[in-house]
């Protein structure tokens, strides 16, 4: 009778919510379309089922490109660098144990619906280093460069040195070029917000093009801090690290969930990729990237896109100073998209539309209906500013019947100029190319 009761339920929960009012569209851009926020007594889920690639499928390559497999059968690769030498470090990672992430009814069906969207595997806590020495542009070589790490994801190499952001952790390992094994103990440099919820696990990393400071994007505890701000402690931030000594500072605040970050090549700006809040209805709040000032607050949990206050927040925790000095983002990536990956264009290896801008992977909604992400986009960038629509490098990620076959993660840039998505339900690092 209970295992009844819960599937009714579940199936209630899947059925329930709101339908987006909006086109994807108009929450894309500079200047995104806004409503009312939609307030439901059940949020909209709407999960795509993970069931991988048949064999030999591939995403839709966008016009002018074409895409291939670089490494396949991995175990949920996430996240991606690549070094001097060519070789390609993909971190094959997932959620750390969390006992209070998700606790009571509504987080037990979050659980399942994780597991449905193919998000509950096993982390296998590893770094993996590919190489493709004989240019054909497959990596026939493969080699587990760090082992038993904690829910590794950012990767950074600078001045001999391999960065590894763990969960809980920054660490710091002695690298030479051509190492495929790396035995070293390695350097604390400094600890990150972690602990027993760890809501948003990921700590993306990216170092300053001279190899001084290094950037760590921390995501939020919660959705909208329902847990209390003080679980928020150094969260929803981009940490600034002294590379040497491990001394830190807030560097930008009030980014609910900052993931993919690069320095813009014409700038030299820092830009992120930022997952918004949920359960606000389908068309509401778009993810967004923007580039990121020293000192910006960029309005979570008590405001989105500037000063559209989100009104979960309790009264007496509403911060009306922080919200008249809200950064309003520089460009909306559409709502609920999951957009977590983003590599800035450096050359015209894949055509001169592609030679000027950033691609994002959107690795797919669970709060939208209709479904918004899985797929990887391009916007076009000039004088260092976005400058039009995005435009689809890879589709085809959703089947017709909506099931996801992979999941678009991070994205790099790889030595000979060609795109590189990691996809983590269909365990493979794709590879796109000019036709």
């Amino acid at each position: 009778m209970r295992k009844a009761l819960v599937f009714l339920m579940a199936l209630a929960l899947a059925g329930c919510g709101d339908r987006a009012r909006l086109a994807l569209e108009q929450g894309i851009g500079p200047a995104p379309e806004l409503p009312p926020p939609v307030h439901t007594l059940i949020p909209t889920v709407k999960v795509a089922e993970a069931v991988g690639w048949p064999a030999g499928a591939t995403p839709v390559a966008g016009p002018g490109l074409a895409v291939a497999p670089f490494a396949q059968g991995l175990d949920h690769p996430r996240w991606l660098a690549v070094l001097p030498n060519g070789d390609v470090l993909v971190a094959e990672t997932n959620a750390p144990e969390r006992p209070e992430d998700g606790k009571g009814l509504k987080g037990w069906f979050f659980r399942m619906f994780q597991k449905k969207a193919g998000g509950a595997v096993p982390s296998a806590n590893r770094i993996t280093l590919l190489r493709d020495a004989d240019g054909d542009g497959a990596a026939e070589t493969r080699s587990v460069l760090l082992a038993g790490r904690n829910a590794p994801f950012g990767l950074a190499l600078a001045g001999g040195t391999l960065y590894v952001a763990d969960t809980d952790a920054v660490l710091a390992f002695p690298y030479r070029e051509g190492d495929t094994v790396i035995a070293a103990d390695p350097r604390r440099l400094t600890g990150l917000p972690a602990g027993r919820r760890n809501h948003h696990w990921t700590k993306s990393l990216v170092a300053s093009p001279d190899g001084r400071r290094l950037y760590v994007g921390i995501g939020s505890n919660s959705n909208v801090a329902e847990h209390g701000l003080a679980e928020e402690e150094g969260r929803a931030q981009i940490w600034e690290i002294d590379a040497a000594s491990g001394a830190g500072r807030a560097f930008a605040t009030g980014l609910r969930n900052p993931v993919g970050m690069d320095f813009e090549p014409a700038t030299g700006a820092l830009w992120t990729v930022v997952n918004e809040r949920d359960e606000l209805g389908s068309d509401l709040v778009p993810d967004y990237m923007t580039s990121v000032v020293d000192g910006g607050f960029y309005g979570w949990p008590f405001s989105y896109f500037g000063d559209h206050l989100d009104d979960r927040i309790a009264e007496a925790d509403r911060r009306p100073d922080l919200v008249a000095r809200a950064i309003v983002p520089d460009y909306a990536l559409g709502p609920h998209t999951g957009s977590l990956g983003l590599a800035f264009a450096r050359g015209g290896a894949l055509g001169p539309s592609f030679a000027s801008g950033a691609f994002v992977g959107q690795h797919g909604s669970w709060n939208r209906n209709p479904r918004s992400g899985y797929r990887v986009i391009f916007v076009p960038f000039a004088g260092g500013r976005p400058a039009g629509p995005p435009v689809e490098v890879l589709t085809g990620f959703l089947t017709a019947g909506g099931k996801a076959q992979g999941r678009p993660v991070g994205v790099a840039i790889a030595g000979d100029g060609a795109l590189l998505v990691a996809d983590d339900v269909g365990n493979t690092v794709w590879r796109v190319t000019r036709r």
